[in-house]
């Protein structure tokens, strides 16, 4: 198959023509449901290409926009190499992603549109947001995706922490935004938390859910708040723990061992603070010290991991050394 370009308009990723015409593979048959004919998604970074990974197990087709062909020609990479990952595991087929589901990272791919014109949203039902976790920014880009959406059309923000009613200030249809967190990394987590605004309604809610049910991912509903349940939970649990490291307490070795033996969790906060990543972490702490009040102020120890560049796994270091792994 051939490498996929970008361009302004929407172009199938061999370069032809949008999926749905004479010489490409009809994949209608693999989503049923109303509203998930096809879905969007704004931002391909680690979050938007594991929602398209998801999705496209599924069968569900998506567009995939990003803002320059750069930025595509990095989301199509991570799309291929999640996909292909997952058909050396055995993760594709109907076993995995449902009746219909792709049984090879070749046949999922033939459901992904890539392009850098957000105007190609308009065939979408259901448009999920996935740029990065940067409120302004976020604003920004769910205003103008707005713009190009069917009426009836979904709206959706995977956002881990920001409030809805912040983040979907100046919408004209509020009824039709709503909340869709997922979990890193999205093909493997089975949690997706649904978080519904006051002017969200039944038909939009429902239309997740569908959504949730087609991705095999279980849900918890939320009312919006800054952190919503999740990350109000798991932050505070995590600053503890940073807390304790930084008084001397424990080393993150036992605080972790003590969660995962005491009280059954699969993962102590070090290590999860690790794999999340610190910067996220203090990112979202600081969010929910400015809505909520200093309970979830930093302590000095995050801020000093962040300065030095320890991050966690992905920059090698964090609480553990990732690099002899």
């Amino acid at each position: 198959m051939a490498a996929s370009t970008a361009a302004p308009d929407p172009v199938a990723r061999d370069g032809g023509a949008r999926p749905g015409s004479a010489d490409r593979v009809d994949l209608s048959n693999r989503s049923t449901a109303v509203g998930l004919e096809r879905i969007g998604v704004v931002g391909g970074g680690t979050m938007g290409s594991g929602i398209v990974h998801a999705a496209l197990a599924a069968g569900i087709p998506v567009t995939l926009v990003e803002a320059d062909a750069a930025a595509l020609a990095r989301a199509d990479a991570l799309v291929r190499r999640s996909l292909a990952g997952a058909e050396a595991r055995g993760k594709l087929g109907a076993a995995v992603g449902g009746p219909g589901a792709p049984s090879t990272a070749e046949a999922a791919l033939e459901g992904l549109t890539l392009t850098t014109d957000r105007s190609a949203l308009a065939e979408a039902p259901f448009v999920i947001e996935a740029v990065p976790e940067i409120l302004d920014l976020k604003s920004g880009v769910l205003r103008d995706i707005e713009t190009h959406l069917a009426d009836d059309a979904v709206l959706a923000t995977n956002t881990s922490s920001l409030s809805l009613a912040t983040l979907g200030a100046g919408l004209r249809r509020p009824q039709r935004f709503v909340g869709t967190h997922f979990f890193n990394p999205v093909p493997v987590q089975v949690l997706l938390e649904l978080v519904r605004t006051s002017a969200t309604d039944a038909p939009t809610l429902e239309r997740a859910r569908a959504l949730a049910r087609r991705l095999r991912k279980e849900v918890v509903e939320v009312t919006d708040s800054p952190g919503f349940a999740t990350s109000r939970l798991g932050v505070a649990l995590g600053l503890e723990a940073t807390r304790m490291v930084q008084e001397g307490v424990a080393t993150p070795e036992d605080i972790d061992k003590a969660m995962v033996l005491g009280y059954r969790y699969p993962m102590g906060p070090c290590r999860l603070g690790d794999l999340v990543g610190h910067d996220v972490r203090l990112g979202i702490a600081e969010y929910l010290a400015s809505t909520l009040g200093p309970r979830f102020e930093p302590p000095h120890l995050l801020r000093d991991m962040v300065a030095r560049g320890d991050l966690g796994q992905k920059s090698g270091r964090g609480f553990y050394d990732w690099t002899k792994d």
